[in-house]
């Protein structure tokens, strides 16, 4: 059976099948290596659900960069925003109570504020195509966004801008993206409790399943302060290292047993993403589906919601299928795919090192 597709059961969180790691418990192996889990978790992309096409930019001048989830015929649109140094555009537009019932494209973009500029590149974009929302004699692209903080990774003056965004759409294609170190994802990082100096290396991670008739998919850009566990066994996968930077700590523990973190500035991570489905949703159905993705991020990143990050996710009904969403089995789907987004953003990073740049060594780096 393809690790992509289950059973009308499994829609309904019958047995192990809504696993975000694919094959059941008993097959699974006890060691927690980089490569066996990359081996376990779900394959896919955000891009098998139809009417979605997703296009990366990466900035050769330093690590940072953008990716855009176009949705060109429209669809509808949620958001939920649990971090609590959110950084981001056109979201209020999104609450059930408000007019606009469709958007065009969401824009994930490093950068920090700045990073909300490449947004502009994507309406241009979209302009010129007349792709957006009548508005009198215009149509007006709608494109909400958010951004997460890599300032701190190389030259903090280059971040991503109107054509970066622009660039992100004419490379946007319905086959699967890229992952790891890669657009939103290519400054990433994560585990950044005890500083930089012992953080590790994040990226952009995506994964999808089918479920009968009806295909949900997930992409997540992961640079959290906390770490990436593998929610099977609760091993880190990638996050802070210890004081020699040779081993994975784990945060958590470590402050259980009173290593308490140094004083962090707010805004320095946040873990931003997109769930999508096929299926017909409302916007209050949208919403309630990117309120339950982040159940994903909370299996799989610890702690998550933190005051130092602006953990947003969105959700997108495309309606390809036809179909309304059952959104019993939707909302526990979104969380399991959205929790192999957060690991194969991180399985998949490349480490980091050089003149001018923190050195981040990646999940397949340390054991």
């Amino acid at each position: 059976m393809d690790r992509r597709e289950f059973g009308s059961k499994a829609a309904l969180g019958v047995g192990a099948a809504l696993l975000p790691l694919a094959g059941t418990a008993q097959a699974q192996p006890q060691a927690s290596g980089a490569d066996q889990l990359k081996a376990r978790v779900l394959g896919g992309a955000i891009t098998d659900v139809p009417g979605i096409k997703i296009g990366h930019f990466t900035d050769e001048r330093r690590p940072t960069g953008c990716t855009v989830v176009l949705v060109e015929e429209a669809a509808t649109a949620g958001v939920d925003v649990r971090g609590a140094a959110p950084g981001t555009r056109e979201t209020d537009l999104l609450n059930p109570t408000n007019l606009v019932d469709k958007v065009h494209a969401i824009l994930l973009s490093g950068g920090s504020a700045f990073g909300l500029d490449a947004a502009t590149g994507v309406v241009r974009w979209l302009e010129e195509k007349g792709i957006g929302f009548p508005a009198g004699p215009a149509r007006v692209p709608i494109v909400p966004a958010a951004i997460l903080f890599d300032l701190g990774v190389g030259d903090h003056k280059i971040r991503p801008d109107a054509t970066a965004g622009y660039k992100a759409c004419e490379a946007a294609s319905a086959t699967a993206p890229a992952e790891g170190s890669v657009g939103a994802g290519a400054g990433a990082s994560v585990g950044k409790l005890f500083g930089m100096g012992r953080a590790m290396k994040g990226g952009i991670g995506t994964a999808a399943v089918k479920v009968g008739k009806i295909t949900i998919g997930a992409i997540v850009a992961v640079n959290a302060v906390g770490d990436v566990i593998d929610p099977t066994t609760g091993a880190v996968v990638a996050g802070a290292r210890t004081e020699d930077g040779r081993r994975k700590l784990g945060v958590t523990q470590a402050i259980l047993r009173g290593e308490l973190p140094p004083s962090i500035q707010a805004g320095m991570a946040t873990t931003i993403g997109v769930v999508a489905t096929d299926a017909t949703l409302t916007k209050a159905q949208a919403q309630k589906l990117a309120q339950m993705a982040h159940d994903g991020l909370a299996r799989a990143i610890d702690p998550i919601h933190t005051m130092w990050d602006g953990d947003t996710m969105f959700a997108l009904g495309t309606g390809k299928s036809g179909l309304p969403g059952n959104m019993m089995a939707l909302g526990a789907i979104a969380a399991q795919v959205t929790t192999a987004a957060v690991l194969r953003a991180v399985l998949n990073a490349r480490g980091l090192s050089g003149a001018g740049l923190p050195t981040l060594p990646a999940a397949a780096d340390l054991t």
